[in-house]
């Protein structure tokens, strides 16, 4: 299997949303994406996947090594062969490698975040610095477009943040604000047991709202010069936005299940900010 095939079917594997926003991309924006959505994957399946917090750890640090290495020339792994062709092309840098390997870190070192600004940072690593370098791969020509990367790259992880309560519980992991919880009368051993009341509905109200806002502004800072080159990030926030209000409409019922969209939901909306430019 050469390097290229291995990030193909990582990626195709996941069944995940960005996947359909790949595929509109001409071919050698595609083959960066790929691998470097593979690359992302590789190193969150260590935190989700791997149950000893030691090994996983161990495995982190290797994945930085490799970086560290692939940037010097000698790239070992054939996530890291498909993906170094591309970093010239398409300026993307070593610290951004690292910055979300880090973002997994905390993963393994935190479970719990005590206000936004904390969980905050965390999006930032694990989710803006990779809308950052998405957008240039898709075509980024505004230096302001990082800026709405970043934001749009937020407005996808509490999304994910949302959806997710439930799994993440079963790891030990709440990744909404202690102080919010505090805020609305949600105990902590609530989330862990999966409990579900009005004082939990109110809290992910509070939530899915801020996450709404963050949408709207991704989209106001997006610049018009670089909307065309960015319609597979808006595709992506098509996807996420609706899944949001899909759970809203499902009074939140998120932990005890996983809320998704079928594929072919997932690829009209993709198609139809493709073909129309809507989202």
């Amino acid at each position: 299997m050469t390097p290229e095939q291995y990030v193909q079917e990582k990626a195709a594997a996941s069944g995940s949303s960005f996947y359909y926003a790949f595929l509109f991309l001409p071919q050698p924006r595609r083959a960066a994406i790929t691998a470097f959505y593979a690359f992302c994957r590789e190193v969150d399946d260590v935190v989700d996947e791997v149950s000893d917090p030691g090994v996983a750890a161990t495995k982190l640090a290797w994945w930085q090594s490799e970086v560290a290495q692939a940037f010097a020339g000698q790239p070992h792994h054939p996530v890291m062969q498909a993906l170094m062709p591309h970093v010239g092309p398409f300026g993307i840098e070593e610290r951004q490698l690292q910055e979300i390997i880090r973002g997994c870190q905390m993963d393994l070192e935190q479970t719990r975040y005590l206000d936004f600004p904390g969980l905050a940072r965390y999006c930032h690593l694990v989710a803006g610095v990779v809308g950052e370098v998405a957008a240039r791969i898709f075509g980024q020509t505004v230096a302001a477009t990082t800026e709405y990367a970043h934001k749009l790259g937020l407005a996808l992880q509490l999304t994910n943040v949302i959806r997710d309560v439930g799994e993440d519980a079963m790891r030990g992991r709440i990744y909404l604000p202690v102080n919010e919880l505090q805020q609305f009368d949600v105990k902590a051993h609530e989330i862990l047991g999966r409990v579900y009341s009005d004082r939990f509905v109110a809290l992910m109200r509070f939530q899915a709202e801020r996450a709404h806002r963050a949408y709207d502004e991704a989209l106001a800072l997006l610049p018009a010069a670089d909307r065309r080159s960015q319609k597979p990030g808006l595709m992506m926030a098509s996807i996420y936005r609706t899944l949001l209000r899909e759970i809203e409409r499902d009074s939140f019922q998120v932990l005890n299940q996983r809320v998704s969209l079928t594929p072919l939901r997932k690829l009209w909306l993709a198609w139809r900010v493709q073909a129309l430019g809507r989202l």
